[in-house]
C-alpha cells in the first residue's frame, strides 16, 4: 500500500518547473481515491474480489513459468549468425510468458498483461461479471477502464503487417480491433501489439516506455532476459527518481504532454528503446508457442484424419461453410480442386471438392468489417468523462463518443497513423473491426464446460463492444440482423413492447456506414443456428493434448436461463445520445455518406 506524498525537488525538476506544485508519487498508505464516475450498476459488485482472484491465478502461472526457467538446460550461443542452440526457442518463449504474468510491470503492481487475458478462456476476459456489465477491464488506476473487450491472444501472431490492398479496396492485417498495431516498425503486428498495454492509460498505465525497461532491470528473470538478448542489454543508467516517476499512472496532469518523463542520455534512451522492442518480441514468441496458439482442436484432428466429426458437428460445419456464410470471413482453409490430383482424380478440373488447401487454417481473412452492432451503453468508457485524482479524463465526450474502429485510427484519433496515404480511406473504414480468428471462441474452464446457458457455463462477451453474451446470440445476430420485422430504429434498451432484444429485436447500428451485407438475413432455422454453435466448439484447443494452464480457474460457474436471452437481465436503456463528438466525427475526412447519429 502507498500514500500520496509530495515528490522530491529532483523529480519535479525532471518533470518540469510547471508541475512543481502538484507532482506526486506513491509511498506507504493509503492509496489515492478510487476513481468511480459510474452510476450504480455499471461496475459489478464483486469486482474487487474477482480482480484479486485473477491475480492469485496469475501468480500460480507465473510460479510455474519460473520453475520451468530454473529447470531449463541453458542454451549454447554458437554459430554465425550467433544462435542460442538447443533450448533457445524455449528460453524466449518462457521469457515472454514471465513477462505476460508479471504484475510488477504496472505502476501499482496490480495488473499483469494476463489480468485481462487468461488461458482458460482462450486468453480473453477472465471475469464473468465484468463480461456481463462494464465490458472493458480495469487497469492499474482503478477504476479507469478501456472501451473494448479483451481480444484473444491465440493465432493473433499470424496476422500480417497491415497493408491496403488496392485491388480489393480493403485493409488486411495488423493487430487490435482497430488494427492500430500495424507492425510498421518491427514488421510484426503482434510484437507491436504487446507494446501498447504497458503504456495505455486505461491498462497497465506506465508513463514512459522506459519504465517497463526499468522494471525489467529489477525483475527476478533479468538473467533470462540478458541470456536471450545479450549480456548488458539492461545496463542503463536510470535517474534516481525513476521509481517515483514510474509509480505514477500515465495521463497524470503532472506529465502534461511529456511522454518521456524519464530523463535518459541519448545512448541510454536508444538502449531502452531496443529493450522495449525485445519486450514485444518475447511476448510474441510466447503467444506463437504451442502454449497459446496450439493447433490442438478437434478440427485439427479432423483435418489430420484422426477424428471423425459427429453428425451434429458435421452438419454445423456444412452450415458454417454453406448457408451460414461464416467461411466468407473465418476461412477454414478448404477446397482445392481436384483431389487427388490427375491422373488419379475423377473430379472435373476446378470443381470444389472440399479438400484441405491449408492444413492449419486460422479461421480469419485478416480483414475487418462493420457488422452493424448497436451502441452498448454498459461500456465503461462512456462514463469516464470526469477527471480522476491524477487530473486525467479518459473520455471527455461521454456519450458523444462513437467507436469508428479502423476509421478512427486512420484519422490518427484512436492512435497515431504511421502512413498518411491511408488517411483518405477513413470514411470507407468507419465502423470496421478486425475479423478475429474463430479458433478458441468457445473455450471455457473445464469446470464450466460451455459458454451457453443453462450451463453450467462461463459468461463471456463477444464482439468488440461485448454486446453479445452467448454464441447462440452471435449466430442469431448474423442470421437475423436484417430480417423483416427484426430491425428497429431504436437504441439498446428501447425495443418495442412485445419484442425481446437480441431475439426478435435488433437496435440500430452504432455506425450506419460500411455495413457488411453478406450477413443479416441468412434464413437459418433455430436448430441450424444451434448446429453452427456445436461446430464452433470443435475449434477449441486442448483436444489432442492438454491446453497449458487451462486448469487455473478458481471462480464459479453460472447456471440457468436460456442462451437466447443470456445476459438480457443486465440490459440498460441507452440515454438520449448527444451528437457524435467533434473530436471524432468532424476530423477530416469526415464520415459519410450517412451521418453518424
Amino acid at each position: 500500500m502507498r500514500v500520496l506524498v509530495t515528490v522530491s525537488g529532483t523529480l519535479a525538476m525532471c518533470l518540469g518547473a510547471a508541475i512543481l506544485s502538484n507532482a506526486v508519487a506513491w509511498e506507504g498508505e493509503p492509496p489515492p481515491p478510487i476513481y468511480n464516475p459510474y452510476p450504480p450498476g455499471i461496475l459489478p459488485p464483486d469486482l474487487n474480489s474477482e480482480l484479486a482472484r485473477v491475480l492469485r491465478e496469475v501468480d500460480v502461472i507465473e510460479g510455474r513459468a519460473l520453475q520451468r526457467w530454473h529447470a531449463l538446460t541453458p542454451p549454447v550461443l554458437t554459430g554465425q549468425p550467433p544462435t542460442l542452440q538447443g533450448t533457445g526457442t524455449e528460453a524466449i518463449e518462457i521469457l515472454g510468458e514471465l513477462m505476460n504474468y508479471d504484475k510488477t510491470i504496472s505502476p501499482n503492481e496490480n495488473v499483469a498483461c494476463a489480468s485481462c487475458h487468461m488461458p482458460y478462456v482462450g486468453f480473453s476476459g477472465p471475469i464473468p461479471s465484468v463480461n456481463l456489465t462494464m465490458v472493458a477491464y480495469p487497469g492499474t488506476a482503478h477504476f479507469r477502464a478501456g472501451k473494448r473487450t479483451a481480444q484473444r491472444y491465440p493465432y493473433a501472431p499470424f496476422f500480417p503487417v497491415l497493408q491496403y490492398n488496392q485491388a480489393q479496396n480493403s485493409f488486411f492485417g495488423g493487430n487490435f480491433w482497430d488494427s492500430r498495431a500495424t507492425g510498421y516498425l518491427l514488421r510484426n503486428p503482434d510484437a507491436e501489439q504487446a507494446q501498447h498495454p504497458p503504456v495505455d492509460t486505461q491498462e497497465m498505465g506506465n508513463p514512459d516506455t522506459a519504465c517497463i525497461v526499468f522494471k525489467l532491470s529489477k525483475a527476478k528473470y533479468r538473467p533470462l532476459f540478458e541470456q536471450v538478448w545479450g549480456k548488458g542489454s539492461l545496463d542503463i543508467q536510470f535517474p534516481g527518481e525513476a521509481e517515483d516517476i514510474c509509480e505514477i499512472p500515465g495521463g497524470a496532469a503532472i506529465f502534461g504532454s511529456n511522454t518521456t518523463p524519464l530523463r535518459l542520455s541519448p545512448e541510454d534512451r536508444l538502449r531502452a528503446n531496443e529493450a522495449f522492442n525485445h519486450w514485444g518480441q518475447a511476448i510474441d514468441a510466447y503467444e506463437q508457442s504451442v502454449q497459446v496458439s496450439a493447433f490442438s482442436s478437434k478440427f485439427d484432428a479432423y483435418l489430420e484424419g484422426t477424428y471423425t466429426l459427429t453428425a451434429d458437428e458435421k452438419a454445423g460445419y456444412d452450415l458454417f461453410r454453406g448457408r451460414g456464410n461464416c467461411n466468407s470471413c473465418h476461412l477454414d482453409g478448404r477446397s482445392t480442386a481436384p483431389t487427388p490430383p490427375p491422373p488419379q482424380g475423377t473430379a472435373p478440373n476446378g470443381q470444389d471438392t472440399g479438400a484441405a488447401a491449408l492444413t492449419a487454417p486460422l479461421f480469419t481473412c485478416f480483414g475487418s468489417s462493420n457488422l452493424g452492432l448497436p451502441l452498448n451503453p454498459r461500456d465503461a468508457i462512456y462514463y469516464q468523462d470526469k477527471p480522476d485524482s491524477f487530473g486525467f479524463t479518459a473520455n471527455p465526450a461521454g456519450f458523444g463518443f462513437r467507436d469508428l474502429g479502423l476509421g478512427s485510427f486512420l484519422r490518427s484519433v484512436a492512435a497515431p497513423n504511421p502512413n498518411s496515404t491511408w488517411t483518405q480511406f477513413a470514411p470507407k473504414s468507419d465502423g470496421l473491426m478486425q475479423t478475429s480468428s474463430a479458433r478458441n471462441v468457445a473455450m471455457t474452464p473445464s469446470s464450466c464446460p460451455t459458454t451457453e446457458a443453462p450451463g453450467p457455463y462461463f459468461q463471456k462477451e463477444f464482439f468488440h463492444n461485448g454486446y453479445i453474451k452467448s454464441l447462440k446470440q452471435l449466430v442469431h445476430f448474423y442470421n437475423t440482423r436484417d430480417k423483416r420485422g427484426y430491425a428497429f430504429n431504436v437504441t439498446s434498451g428501447h425495443c418495442p413492447k412485445g419484442t425481446i432484444e437480441k431475439v426478435n429485436c435488433w437496435p440500430k447500428p452504432e455506425v450506419p456506414n460500411n455495413l457488411d451485407m453478406t450477413i443479416g438475413d441468412l434464413g437459418l432455422s433455430d436448430h441450424e443456428e444451434d448446429l453452427i454453435v456445436v461446430f464452433m466448439r470443435t475449434l477449441t484447443d486442448g483436444f489432442t493434448r492438454p491446453y497449458a494452464n487451462s486448469d487455473t480457474y478458481t471462480g464459479a460457474c453460472k447456471t440457468g436461463g436460456s442462451a437466447a436471452t443470456q445476459g438480457n437481465e443486465f440490459l440498460i436503456p441507452t440515454p438520449p445520445l448527444p451528437p457524435c463528438s467533434a473530436g471524432i466525427c468532424d476530423v477530416p475526412p469526415v464520415p459519410g455518406p450517412l451521418p453518424i447519429p
